[in-house]
């Protein structure tokens, strides 16, 4: 018996090397993706672009939780970046981008409030090692 339809802003309903589809819209570059409904581009390219101006407009929307997918790799985002985050009381949790995709709609569909905010790489972009 479900009590509440599983329904909630947009879902992630597909991704693959260098794509990411949000509510069937495939999508090429980085994003983040509110769990009301909001899907804004995230200026950063790659992990190496990244730095503290990324982060804190996350803190200003007031999520209970940040889901950060750090590109087809797991690389942690520095101490000062998510600085915002942190002094805001806002938890984070770093994935690689697919399994940020997946965590997300876990929690967005439980109906938390989630930011999934993630870096798309291209395709041909070599693997950091």
């Amino acid at each position: 018996m479900k009590f509440q339809p599983d329904q909630f802003g947009h879902a992630i309903t597909s991704y693959g090397p260098g794509w990411i589809a949000v509510a069937g819209q495939r999508l090429t570059h980085s994003m983040v993706l509110d769990s009301r409904g909001e899907l804004n581009d995230w200026h950063c390219p790659n992990f190496d672009a990244l730095d503290e101006r990324h982060f804190a407009p996350l803190a200003a929307a007031r999520p209970e939780l940040v889901v950060f997918g750090s590109g087809r790799t797991l690389r942690f985002p520095r101490p000062a970046w998510i600085r915002s985050l942190i002094d805001a009381g806002i938890g984070i949790e770093t994935m690689d981008t697919g399994a940020a995709c997946r965590t997300y709609n876990i929690l967005a569909g439980e109906g938390r409030r989630v930011l999934a905010a993630l870096i798309v790489e291209p395709a041909d972009t070599p693997q950091m090692g």
